[in-house]
């Protein structure tokens, strides 16, 4: 399998972010559709080994959150990249607006109900992240969550957030958990075409909506937003790779590298058979034989 390096895109733990300066686009990874296809198929099925062994080993589980802005294409790199993998080894969860209930928890409860048991992957797309994005750039939103007397916007909001979600993730690492984060990065433009082809080709018109337009007015914010939020929460533990995504094929190229690199590096090994076992093993296999 050719390696992808992954380290111009992993970001460290306490880093300034200024998104301006990380490319949406890079060189080409593949030489060609053809040449992509091959990749990708070489990342699928070493990923599908992997997560076979993970559900043997059962000592690990594997959490993958994807955030970006509308049209960066976090749909289609689940669906590429995990295409190989047992589906009863993995769940995907798309979190939307919170229901009245979930509106009466706290904000990580939703997603903290969904994350995965030893020796299966869980997928969210969009995440408790969004408590951090959206509401940080629509505060208006806060008004809803019920939360205690206290300044709503006020800064100190914003960092206790962020330090509730490292300290879950620390929790969740400790307990065996292994959580990656992508930030899919696409720029401004390549966003308008995408939003014009979702308008121009009749099988694509479903995933538009004048919200997505209305989103869009917010995009410097949103930038802000997520570079105040990349810097507080990436560690070393759970780490943020910023993806270029102006290319879907790059994009899902680097993703399953990094996928594949995570799994590679817990050194899982299949359940040991004990003496005992193996002569069960034995006698049953011989009566099958004699059969």
């Amino acid at each position: 399998m050719r390696k992808i390096q992954t380290s111009p895109y992993h970001l460290g733990e306490n880093a300034a972010v200024e998104l301006q300066k990380w490319q949406t686009r890079g060189d080409p990874i593949a030489k060609s559709k053809s040449d992509y296809k091959r990749l990708l198929a070489e990342h699928v099925d070493r990923l599908s080994a992997l997560q076979h062994l993970l559900y043997a080993s059962n000592r690990h589980a594997l959490l993958l959150i994807f955030q970006a802005m509308d049209a960066a294409g976090k749909d289609g790199a689940i669906a590429h990249v995990m295409s190989g993998v047992n589906p009863q080894g993995c769940q995907v969860f798309s979190y939307k607006h919170p229901s009245a209930v979930e509106l009466q928890h706290d904000f990580l409860w939703r997603t903290t109900r969904d994350l995965p048991e030893r020796g299966r992957i869980g997928i969210f797309n969009r995440s408790y992240y969004e408590e951090v994005l959206i509401t940080r750039v629509h505060p208006e939103l806060l008004e809803a969550e019920c939360l205690p007397e206290r300044a709503e916007t006020d800064e100190a909001l914003w960092q206790g957030r962020y330090r509730s979600i490292r300290h879950l993730e620390r929790h969740l690492f400790e307990n065996g958990t292994r959580v990656v984060k992508f930030f899919l990065h696409l720029s401004k433009e390549e966003q308008r075409k995408r939003f014009l082809a979702r308008i121009d080709e009749p099988e694509k018109n479903w995933k538009f909506s004048m919200a997505d337009i209305e989103e869009r007015r917010h995009w410097d914010e949103y930038m802000r937003a997520y570079e105040q939020c990349l810097g507080a929460t990436s560690t070393h533990h759970a780490p943020w790779y910023i993806v270029p995504a102006d290319d879907k094929r790059d994009a899902r190229l680097i993703i399953s590298q990094v996928i594949v690199e995570t799994l590679e590096r817990l050194q899982m090994a299949y359940p040991a058979v004990s003496a005992e076992r193996r002569k069960e093993l034995k006698a049953i296999r011989k009566r099958l034989v004699d059969k």
